[in-house]
């Protein structure tokens, strides 16, 4: 007995040493669930440390009262409004919540208090709030359990009309509403079901507002809504051809209109819509790249846009009355965003990104020619200056069809081939477009890894065509055209085809996941973040206020033909051939990508002999937007990529 117990004693001694001589592994917060991730070295958080401080600041809104402006950015673990007085001056913190602020508005014609738009936990059943300035109280405008997206103001800013579920919790419907008086709300008008609505403009005399209801990707219109009785009327058609719509503003006379729009056009060219012929006039003809974007000064007189030029922004500011372009400083090569007009007609607020630079806040004084720079966010103490900027690079696919990305190599520390992270975008109508690549940084410059990001068939950017050579049936095309790249990276002289990475967010981590379950032979691990596993169960529980508009790009499930189509194609279908390394990261409050999405798939991988990571977080939704749970699937993506990329 003796012996056996001084056995066990030097076995649990043996134990306790080894334990004292592991080197210390990161905690994860209370609110992560984790399972098949082992534990992940301190030693990553030290040596990533300053790319998970980059900072960022986005442009809200101006104060109509004076030159000084509302603005989003982060000290904290979430992004909250701050103000700023001048360029350059500092951050004035305004809101101090644990969840993310989504944006914040003042009032035309008031400086005394702030509208904002919150939701908790990434649930985005987003509710109106208003600040008041001078006490800092805080009010709840909606129920605290809908959906509302804040929509127009009218001009002289008493009222605002926004969309939201409040009814029945999945059909959205306007209401009006004063808030210095939300006991006297009303509902303006109920609205199409399963179709999503949003207001863009009301008219000077506040009588009639401007509302866009999007069907598809490609298909959208608009319609005029009497501001009083709620009774609309449709001002753009249905033709023989789907067209779609964006933006929209109203003329200084209320007579016609402002769009973007692709009809009659395989780009979205900004327009005019005469009210009373429905004549459609186009100033946008001479430029073949969408226009992303546009605001009209108050006064009418100047249209500043911005166009989608290969995915690089541009700006542009038009003479309104002659339609001319007035001349714009060159602005350094990047994505330009959030544009809009002060009061005063002259400074035009934006947003500016680039490789080397974060997302920060500027402002143009058309009259002047000045650009001034309101923030200048921090980026860890590191030297941007140096950092990848990215090469266009295009490939050939199946069909003949070239296909286009954006290639960043590492620094030239870094010799002989190296390994690449394919990462793939989500919308899937979205479009990877150069800008600041914040923590994908580090793989660059301290691993060594070359980052490709691809714009597949179904990108938008490459005019209308493109956009559908996904949709329904279509939706394998895609999958080809990424192992197309595959292939192709293997042909590059600087890039190890035999080291691949393939990842990717929402329908990237869908791509990345039907990359995973066809072309295993081809890559080496992949990382799926908040990715449909089957687009069937996907379409049955994504929150039904979304449903029918998914319907239109993946197809509907309930027609039996493209059910047993979209059954076929699921990853979770071919999860035998998935044999590479996986890990998913999921958000357990996502309303667009349900949790069952990532559960399924690794409850099913449990069952083989492929390594599967899966991080969950409680307090996050569609993606990781608290800096805490962002930083720890950081640390714990360099240690999968240390472990089944790089050895």
């Amino acid at each position: 007995m003796k012996r056996m117990f001084m056995m066990l004693l030097a076995i649990a001694s043996a134990a306790v040493l080894a334990l004292a001589q592991a080197p210390p592994a990161i905690v994860p917060g209370d609110n992560l669930v984790i399972d098949g991730v082992p534990p992940i070295p301190a030693s990553i958080a030290e040596q990533v440390g300053r790319y998970t401080e980059f900072r960022s600041a986005s442009f809200d809104s101006w104060n109509p009262k004076s030159k000084q402006m509302l603005i989003r950015t982060r000290f904290g673990d979430s992004q909250q409004l701050h103000y700023v007085k001048f360029p350059g001056g500092a951050r004035s913190q305004l809101t101090f919540f644990p969840e993310r602020i989504l944006g914040g508005t003042f009032p035309p014609t008031r400086d005394d208090y702030i509208l904002f738009l919150k939701d908790v936990g990434g649930g985005e059943w987003y509710q109106l709030y208003r600040y008041d300035i001078a006490s800092g109280n805080v009010t709840l405008l909606t129920d605290g359990k809908s959906r509302n997206v804040p929509g127009a103001w009218s001009t002289n800013g008493d009222r605002l009309v926004y969309a939201s579920t409040k009814r029945n919790g999945k059909d959205y419907d306007f209401y009006v509403i004063d808030p210095l008086n939300p006991a006297g709300e009303r509902m303006l008008a109920q609205l199409d079901k399963g179709e999503a609505w949003g207001t863009t403009d009301w008219t000077r005399d506040g009588k009639t507002i401007l509302a866009l209801e999007e069907v598809s990707a490609n298909e959208s219109y608009l319609w005029l809504f009497d501001a009083a009785t709620g009774a609309k009327t449709l001002l753009t058609a249905k033709g023989k051809e789907l067209v779609s719509y964006g933006g929209g503003k109203f003329s200084v006379d209320g007579k016609s209109v402002y769009v973007t729009t692709d009809r009659e056009s395989e780009f979205m060219r900004l327009a005019s819509i005469e009210l009373a012929t429905g004549k459609h006039t186009y100033h946008t003809s001479h430029i073949n790249w969408d226009v992303a974007s546009f605001d009209l000064s108050r006064d009418g007189t100047k249209i500043a846009y911005v166009t989608n030029e290969d995915g690089v922004g541009a700006l542009h500011v038009m003479d309104g009355a002659t339609g001319k372009d007035l001349p714009v400083p060159k602005l350094p090569l990047g994505q330009v965003s959030g544009i809009s007009w002060h009061e005063n007609n002259a400074d035009l607020g934006f947003n500016l990104t680039s490789a080397r630079s974060t997302t920060d806040v500027y402002s143009l004084n058309i009259v002047s020619g000045q650009v001034e720079r309101w923030t200048e966010s921090e980026t860890g103490g590191l030297n941007t200056g140096n950092f990848s900027e990215p090469e266009l690079v295009r490939w050939k696919t199946f069909d003949g069809k070239m296909i286009s990305g954006f290639l960043y190599k590492p620094t030239r520390k870094f010799t002989g081939k190296r390994p690449v992270i394919v990462s793939i975008h989500g919308g899937p109508e979205s479009q990877y477009r150069p800008g600041f690549l914040g923590r994908n940084n580090y793989y660059l410059n301290e691993m060594g890894i070359a980052l490709v990001f691809p714009n597949i068939r179904g990108s938008s950017g490459y005019g209308k065509t493109f956009l559908k050579l996904d949709n329904g049936f279509l939706r394998e095309d895609s999958y080809k055209d990424l192992e197309a790249l595959l292939d192709w990276i293997k042909t590059q002289p600087g890039l190890d085809g035999d080291r691949i990475m393939v990842t990717g967010g929402s329908y990237g981590g869908h791509s990345t996941l039907a990359v995973a379950s066809r072309y295993a032979d081809k890559f080496r691990c992949a990382v799926d973040v908040v990715g449909m596993s089957n687009l069937v169960t996907f379409l049955e529980r994504t929150e039904p206020y979304r449903r029918d508009l998914r319907r239109v790009e993946y197809g509907d499930e309930r027609d039996s033909t493209m059910r047993e189509f979209l059954l076929r194609i699921a990853p979770i279908t071919n999860v035998a051939k998935i044999t590479k390394p996986l890990f998913v990261v999921q958000g357990k409050n996502d309303p667009r990508v349900p949790a069952s999405e990532a559960d399924q798939i690794v409850a099913t991988l449990k069952g083989t002999k492929t390594p599967v990571w899966y991080l969950m977080a409680k307090d996050e939704g569609h993606g990781f937007a608290k800096k805490r749970n962002a930083d720890f699937q950081f640390y714990a993506t360099v240690a999968f990529i240390q472990e089944y990329l790089l050895k």
